[in-house]
């Protein structure tokens, strides 16, 4: 990653602290800080906490707008949680994972149905599994960021199941983008969820705590609160600028102005660069060229469950979304009524036709993709349905993205941006985030631990 740039001296120390945005990477971002002994306060333009991790009502049921997962191998977010006395209620649960391929459904959960599947020939299965082996083994992340990531592979995997597996993975989830996205972005993918089995393509477990992210967010808002964090929600950050006679100004949309020793702008790199005033315009440029992928994600409730796959994974392209994510293949049906909770994604860039489209529209299309996926489900037994449109949600990692990651200090003194634009070396999720804030506090206070 680069360096932080700008004036460390300046940021180290600051006393007043202001954090725009109040999603997990500025709610840690604001308990970091605070157990350091800043005075902080954060600023929501939403009604509640959480942005991408944010809970939302679906009939009678309140969850997570977009689909979230702990695994394991999670030891930021596992140790966030400790600090929350939220993971001792963490439960582990087994999962499976199904393929939507030709229009059949597998299930490709262990290696007894990977060795069945019938979509790959023996060859193709064994390069496959190589492919994985060999990515979770890799160290050297770096060397992937010059390789385009159809290319490496294809040398791994061969052509075959570059085409019939791997290229409807990566359209599903980078779009035309996976052209100019470097193999770092398959490493970290499998890195990652490699992590979470006990030994190579054996039993997954992922856990979870009741209540969902309603209930991390509700306690980390307390926490937040007993160190004397401020809070504004529905205060969105119209403009962040160096005031003449010293301090930062985070102006809201009312017109409110507040003033801070320093402030750390969190939302999206492209966000960021039309939000803080005086930026020299080779760093403006730097934000702006920033690539995104954004989602519209459909939660559905429903009265019966769907193949009992956490995860499916999409090959076919008339499927107008990118995977079924079944909720309740993890979490207790409890939670939910004795109901089913499936998240139907589909990831687009910013500008894509899909964000213009009304509920009724995605929810007729959507369903009637589902219904002819799962032949045994009838409309009636959609009880709920909403969609959630979020235009940037990760950045693509293109070839050699890491000499491009803009500084998280800038030239003004005292404004840092800190975002998803600075994990390089791993996939965006709410691990990555905590871990990130955490990095994030070290580099602009110049204090290792709390204290």
């Amino acid at each position: 990653m680069t360096s932080a740039g700008g004036s460390p001296g300046i940021a180290q120390a600051a006393r007043r602290w202001g954090v725009v945005g109040g999603g997990m990477l500025g709610l840690t971002l604001a308990h970091r800080l605070a157990l350091r002994g800043r005075d902080v306060t954060v600023f929501e333009g939403a009604d509640r906490l959480g942005g991408l991790a944010s809970a939302w009502g679906l009939g009678p049921v309140t969850w997570d707008r977009h689909y979230h997962v702990t695994l394991f191998s999670d030891t930021a977010l596992r140790g966030l949680l400790g600090e929350l006395d939220l993971e001792r209620e963490l439960r582990w649960v087994r999962t499976r994972t199904g393929f939507y391929t030709g229009g059949r459904l597998y299930s490709m959960s262990d290696a007894f149905e990977f060795l069945r599947f019938p979509p790959l020939g023996l060859v193709d299965k064994v390069r496959l599994a190589v492919t994985i082996l060999h990515a979770s083994r890799i160290r050297d992340w770096k060397s992937l960021e010059r390789i385009p990531v159809a290319d490496w592979l294809r040398r791994w995997s061969g052509p075959r199941t570059l085409e019939k597996i791997w290229l409807p993975l990566l359209r599903a989830k980078l779009g035309e983008g996976y052209r100019e996205t470097s193999a770092a972005f398959i490493w970290a993918t499998i890195a990652r969820l490699y992590a979470a089995r006990r030994s190579g393509l054996k039993e997954e477990r992922f856990g979870y705590v009741p209540g969902g992210y309603a209930r991390v967010l509700e306690r980390l808002g307390e926490v937040l609160a007993a160190e004397g964090v401020r809070v504004h929600l529905g205060r969105p950050a119209r403009r962040v600028e160096r005031q003449a006679g010293g301090g930062i100004a985070v102006e809201s949309a009312d017109g409110a102005r507040d003033i801070f020793d320093a402030v750390i702008v969190t939302p999206a790199a492209p966000i960021a660069a039309r939000l803080v005033a005086g930026l020299e315009a080779g760093e403006r440029a730097r934000l702006e060229a920033v690539r995104y992928q954004g989602i519209v994600c459909a939660s559905l409730l429903l009265k019966r469950p769907l193949g009992g796959f956490y995860v499916t994974n999409i090959t076919d392209d008339w499927v107008p979304f990118t995977g079924v994510i079944e909720m309740t293949a993890l979490v207790d049906p409890a939670q939910f009524g004795g109901n089913t909770l499936v998240y139907l994604p589909r990831y687009v860039p910013p500008g894509d036709p899909l964000f213009a489209r009304s509920d009724a529209e995605i929810q007729e299309t959507f369903m009637a993709a589902i219904e002819r996926m799962y032949p045994g489900l009838e409309r009636s037994d959609l009880l709920a349905f909403r969609v959630s449109r979020v235009p940037y949600v990760f950045p693509i990692p293109t070839l050699g993205y890491s000499d491009r990651v803009p500084p998280m200090s800038t030239s003004i003194p005292g404004v840092h941006i800190v975002n998803s634009a600075h994990i390089v070396n791993g996939t965006l999720n709410v691990n990555e985030t905590v871990q990130l804030a955490g990095r994030a506090v070290e580099r602009l206070t110049g204090a290792s631990r709390p204290g």
